[in-house]
């Protein structure tokens, strides 16, 4: 039972059991798991994505509200199920990249933040702490980042969704993620 790579989906309840699974397989310790029940359970969680392959989730994003700016929130965690990594489950080898479901799901929230008809209810910018290579592959921003004010590493902060703008923001994170 396979799906195609290309649907992605938002999570339901019934995912929950299955995400918390994922996210500790795919980080090999609980805390992003622990994190996502967190911000659930804080009501600060916008939006939660899957893409689903052999029976299973095979990747999940969550966008979670950021208190400052209140319209903006933060992409994290990512995770992919560690079979189906770096398009591992591809029926062929030119087709690894259809199947890099972690870049693909980034990369269809990076699309429709930075579009001008955003969904109802979506995100007005998003922001991601990560590796700048693989989040600017997908279409988030380092440059338009270096005016944030931000309690992690700037110079590992990304933004989608603000145009061609660099915002002056300071970003205040949920309480879940315990930055100060």
């Amino acid at each position: 039972m396979n799906a195609d790579p290309a649907n992605t989906r938002q999570a339901t309840e019934e995912d929950y059991d299955q995400i918390h699974e994922l996210l500790e397989a795919a980080f090999e310790q609980p805390d992003e798991a622990t994190l996502v029940r967190q911000l659930r359970e804080d009501g600060d969680m916008w939006l939660e994505l899957v893409k689903d392959w052999d029976g299973r989730i095979a990747a999940y994003a969550a966008l979670s509200r950021l208190h400052g700016p209140e319209t903006w929130a933060c992409l994290a965690p990512v995770a992919v199920w560690p079979a189906f990594q770096r398009g591992a489950c591809a029926p062929e080898e030119d087709l690894r990249g259809h199947f890099s479901f972690g870049s693909r799901l980034v990369r269809e929230i990076a699309v429709v933040a930075d579009t001008d008809r955003k969904p109802v209810n979506f995100p007005d910018a998003i922001v991601v702490l990560g590796d700048p290579g693989f989040y600017g592959k997908a279409g988030f921003s380092l440059e338009q980042a270096q005016k944030l004010k931000t309690p992690y590493p700037v110079d590992h902060t990304l933004i989608v969704g603000v145009g061609t703008d660099t915002p002056d923001e300071e970003l205040i994170y949920p309480p879940a993620f315990g930055a100060t």
